[in-house]
C-alpha cells in the first residue's frame, strides 16, 4: 500500500493521527511526518504497522488492538540496511523493490500502464522473434539483481537481455542491455532520478522513461554522445541498441494515455 493508498484509507475509516498512532504502535510524530510526506522513505517495518492498521478486514480494530503489531521489535531495521534475503522474504503479494538497502513500496500497476508495457514488450519481442535473434525481451515482474550484491533488487517494466548467463534460476544477475519504466505519480522521482543513476552506472546500455501522463518519451542511450532525447510518441522511436532497426510505434499508445487518471 503506497502512502496516497494510505491517506484515501485514513479519510475512508475516519482515523485521527492519534487512533492510527495508538493502533500502531508508531510514534505520533513519526506518523504525522510520513502523512504530511516530510519523512520520504519510511523504514519498511513503519509501513507494514500502517498498513495493518488501514488495509479492510471483515471485522473492525479496536484501540486496543495495537499489540497485534510488530512494530518497534529488536529485529527492525532501518533504510538502507535490507538485503536481498530480506527481498525475498517478503510475503508475495508485497511489491517492493530495493534499492542500496532501503526497501520501496510499489503499489500495483493500473491497468493501462500494463497495457503500455505489454504492448511495447510485445513489439520488441516479435522483432526479436522475426530476426532470430540471441536477445531476450522480458515484463515486470522480473527480479534484477542489478549490482550483483546483496543490496540491490529492482523490476523494470520492460526489459532486454542479450548475455543469457546473466539469467539465474529465474532471474537477471547484473544488467540488462535495455530497461524501460512506465511512471506513475508515486514513482516519478525515482524512475527519473535513482533509477536513471543505478541503471547507467550497473552498465544498462539504454534506459527509457515513459511519462503517460506527460505523453512523452525519454531515450537515454548511455552508449552515445546525446545524453537524453525527448519524443512526443507521435512517430516511432528507435532502439539503439538495434541500430534503429527496431522502431517502437508509439502513435496509439497515446489512446491508453488518456485513460490514466493522476
Amino acid at each position: 500500500m503506497t502512502i496516497e493508498e494510505m491517506k484515501q484509507k485514513k479519510l475512508q475509516k475516519g482515523y485521527s493521527y492519534a487512533q492510527i498512532s495508538e493502533l500502531s504502535g508508531v510514534p505520533l510524530g513519526t506518523v504525522q511526518k510520513i502523512f504530511s510526506g516530510d519523512t520520504e522513505h519510511p523504514r519498511y517495518a513503519t509501513l507494514q504497522a500502517l498498513e495493518q492498521v488501514l488495509k479492510d478486514r471483515g471485522d473492525s480494530m479496536a484501540l486496543n488492538d495495537s499489540a497485534a503489531f510488530s512494530y518497534g521489535s529488536p529485529q527492525e531495521k532501518k533504510q538502507g540496511e535490507y538485503t536481498v534475503e530480506d527481498y525475498l522474504a517478503m510475503p508475495e503479494d508485497v511489491r517492493v523493490e530495493l534499492i542500496d538497502g532501503v526497501i520501496y513500496d510499489m503499489a500495483a500497476p493500473v491497468f493501462d500502464h500494463q497495457k503500455i508495457a505489454g504492448e511495447i514488450h510485445r513489439q520488441i519481442a516479435n522483432y526479436i522473434m522475426d530476426n532470430n535473434g540471441k536477445c531476450e525481451a522480458g515484463i515486470s515482474p522480473i527480479d534484477v539483481q542489478l549490482d550483483r550484491d546483496d543490496k540491490t533488487m529492482v523490476q523494470p517494466d520492460v526489459l532486454i537481455l542479450c548475455d543469457s548467463e546473466k539469467l539465474v534460476k529465474g532471474r537477471v544477475f547484473g544488467a540488462p542491455d535495455f530497461v524501460l519504466e512506465v511512471i506513475s505519480p508515486s514513482t516519478k522521482r525515482k524512475d527519473y532520478f535513482r533509477k536513471l543513476m543505478k541503471y547507467e552506472n550497473a552498465g544498462v546500455r539504454e534506459y527509457w522513461i515513459l511519462d503517460p501522463y506527460k505523453k512523452q518519451l525519454v531515450v537515454f542511450f548511455f552508449e552515445s554522445d546525446i545524453y537524453a532525447q525527448i519524443h512526443d510518441m507521435t512517430q516511432p522511436v528507435p532502439v539503439n541498441i538495434y541500430e534503429g532497426k527496431l522502431q517502437i510505434r508509439t502513435d496509439h499508445i497515446l489512446k491508453w494515455c488518456e485513460n490514466i487518471e493522476r
